[in-house]
C-alpha cells in the first residue's frame, strides 16, 4: 500500500444500532473534515463521563467522514496505554509503507508521525481514550507524536478536560458529550429487547430516568434484560431494591462489538479506570471524591470539604473532578453536583475503607456545621441535606463523639424548621450516644437530657416554643468546631 492512497484503519465496524446524537454529529463532522481548514491541522475533542458514548460518537463520525470524503484516510488509535498506542501506530506505518518499520531500534511513533506530516492525501486521526495526562505529557509522550499537516485533522476522546487544555484545543473545537435525551435512551434500550419487555411505557421511562440516560448504563440494562428476558418494570424494581443491588447489576460485564476485545464493559470498570488515574496523579481529588460520595449528590458546598495546608488546592481538586466529569460545578462556583451513578460506584469502591472514610465525613460535618440560628440559616440549610445523609448510618461511625455532635446540631436544625418529630428522634439518638460515650452522669449528657425534656414539654405540654427551638444555642455544643465536653 502507498501513502498516496486512502486507507481506512478503524478497528470497529459501523454500529448499525447507533441512535441519536444528531446535533452533535452534524457539527462534529463539519469540524473534523480535513478540508474544513486548509491553513491548519485542526484538533477537536469529545470529552465527557466514562460511558456517555464518546467512542460510539467518534466511530459514527468516522464513517460519516468516509461517506462524504472517500479519498480521506481514517486512522483509529486507542490511547488506553502506551503499548496500545504504539501498536496502532505500527499498523498505520505498515499500511502506509513507511520506511524503517523493520528496524527493531526504530522509533515507530516518530516514523509514522513523519510519514503523516508528508502525506499529500487528506487524513483523519482519531485518538480514543486519551485520559492519562502523564501518558500525554511525559518525555517522548504521546503529545510529541502527534503529526502536523494542513491536510490532516485529529479527533480526541477523553474523560479528562485537562487533555483539551494541554493540547491547546479551542472551545469551539471542544464538544462536551452529555447524557442522552429520554427518547434516545429509550430507543437504545429497546434495540435488543422484545416488544413485550418494554410494553409498559411508564416503567420504561422510569428506568432510563433512573439510569440518568447514560448510554453505557442503558446498554448494560438492555443486555441484562435481553439475557434474562425480564421486563423494564422488573429491572427497574431490581435497581430500586438497594444500592448493593444496583452495583451488582452495574458490575455485570457484557461484550459489545464496538469496544476493545480485552475489556469487559461494566460501567464500574469504565469509571474505576478514571479512579486509578486520579489516585496516581491527583490524590487530593480522589480524597474529595471519596468524601462527597457519602454526602447528598446535589448542591454540595465547597465549604463542606476539608481544607489542607494549601487553601487554593481545594477548588483546583474539585476542578479536576469536573474535568473527569464526576461532578458538575454550579455557575456560581461555590458548589457542585455529583453524578448519581458515580456516587454509587464510588461508595462501592471505598467499601474496604468505609469506616475511615465515613468517620472523616462525620468529623468534618460536625466541625463546620454551625449552631443553627436565624441569622446563619442560609448556611446551615445548605449543609443540612448532606448532614442528613451522613447521619443515616451514625451507628456505624467509629467516632461516636463526632456522631453525637453532628446529631445534636441537626436536631437543632429540625427544631428550627418546625420538624419536631425528627428533632425529637435526633435528640433521643444524641442522648443515647452521649450515655454510651460519656456516661449518664456527664454534664454534656445531662444537658442533652434537659434539651430533650424541654422539647417534649414544648410539644406536649404547650410551653413557649421559642425557648426550646434551638437547644444547641442554649448548650453551645456541636457545630462551629465545638466538641463534646
Amino acid at each position: 500500500m502507498s501513502i498516496e492512497e486512502a486507507h481506512i484503519l478503524v478497528p470497529f465496524g459501523r454500529n448499525d444500532e447507533f441512535v441519536g446524537r444528531e446535533s452533535v454529529l452534524r457539527e462534529l463532522v463539519v469540524k473534523i473534515l480535513p478540508s474544513a481548514n486548509n491553513k491548519n491541522c485542526q484538533r477537536t475533542v469529545l470529552e465527557g463521563l466514562g460511558g456517555v458514548g464518546k467512542t460510539q460518537i467518534a466511530l459514527e463520525a468516522a464513517y460519516r467522514v468516509f461517506e462524504q470524503s472517500p479519498n480521506c484516510s481514517i486512522f483509529w488509535v486507542p490511547a488506553v496505554s502506551l503499548v496500545m498506542f504504539e501498536n496502532a501506530y505500527r499498523d498505520i506505518g505498515e499500511a502506509l509503507g513507511t520506511p524503517g518499520m523493520d528496524d527493531d531500534k526504530a522509533d515507530i511513533k516518530e516514523l509514522v508521525k513523519t510519514t503523516l506530516e508528508r502525506s499529500k492525501v487528506d487524513w483523519l486521526l482519531i485518538i480514543d481514550n486519551i485520559d492519562d495526562i502523564g501518558l500525554l505529557t511525559r518525555d517522548k509522550g504521546l503529545k510529541s507524536c502527534l503529526p502536523f499537516n494542513r491536510k490532516g485533522s485529529i479527533l480526541f476522546t477523553t474523560r479528562n478536560h485537562e487533555v483539551a487544555v494541554r493540547l491547546n484545543i479551542s472551545r469551539k473545537h471542544t464538544f462536551v458529550v452529555d447524557k442522552m435525551s429520554e427518547a434516545e435512551a429509550i430507543k437504545l434500550l429497546q434495540n435488543e429487547l422484545k416488544e413485550r419487555q418494554y410494553r409498559d411505557t411508564q416503567a420504561t421511562k422510569d428506568l432510563v430516568q433512573h439510569l440518568v440516560f447514560l448510554p453505557l448504563a442503558v446498554k448494560q440494562a438492555s443486555a441484562y434484560m435481553a439475557r434474562t428476558r425480564i421486563t423494564t418494570a422488573a429491572y427497574h424494581k431490581l435497581c430500586r431494591g438497594s444500592d448493593n443491588a444496583q452495583i451488582k447489576l452495574l458490575n455485570t460485564g457484557f461484550e459489545e462489538l464496538q469496544r476493545y476485545s480485552d475489556n469487559t464493559n461494566p460501567i464500574t470498570l469504565t469509571w474505576l479506570i478514571s479512579f486509578q488515574h486520579l489516585a496516581e496523579s491527583y490524590p487530593l481529588a480522589i480524597e474529595y471524591l471519596k468524601f462527597v460520595c457519602l454526602l447528598a449528590e446535589k448542591d454540595i458546598p465547597m465549604s463542606l470539604l476539608p481544607i489542607g495546608k494549601d487553601e487554593e488546592a481545594l477548588p483546583e481538586a474539585v476542578g479536576i473532578l469536573e474535568g473527569y466529569a464526576f461532578v458538575s460545578i454550579h455557575e456560581q462556583g461555590d458548589s457542585f453536583d455529583m453524578h448519581r451513578l458515580v456516587r454509587l460506584v464510588t461508595r462501592n469502591w471505598i467499601k474496604n475503607d468505609w469506616e475511615a472514610c465515613y468517620a472523616k465525613v462525620v468529623r468534618q460535618l460536625a466541625k463546620v456545621y454551625p449552631v443553627p440560628k436565624h441569622d446563619n440559616r442560609q448556611l446551615w440549610t445548605r449543609y443540612m441535606p448532606h448532614a442528613q445523609v451522613a447521619i443515616e448510618l451514625h451507628r456505624e461511625c467509629i467516632d461516636k463523639k463526632a456522631a453525637a455532635d453532628l446529631l445534636f446540631v441537626v436536631a437543632g436544625s429540625y427544631n428550627k424548621i418546625g420538624r419536631y418529630e425528627e428533632a425529637e428522634q435526633m435528640h433521643r439518638q444524641t442522648l443515647e450516644l452521649k450515655k454510651s460515650v460519656l456516661g449518664p452522669g456527664h454534664p454534656s449528657t445531662i444537658r442533652s437530657r434537659n434539651n430533650l425534656q424541654n422539647l417534649l414539654d414544648s410539644l406536649y405540654v404547650g410551653g413557649d416554643d421559642d425557648q426550646s427551638t434551638s437547644p444547641s444555642e442554649s448548650e453551645g455544643e456541636g457545630g462551629g468546631g465545638t466538641t463534646l465536653q
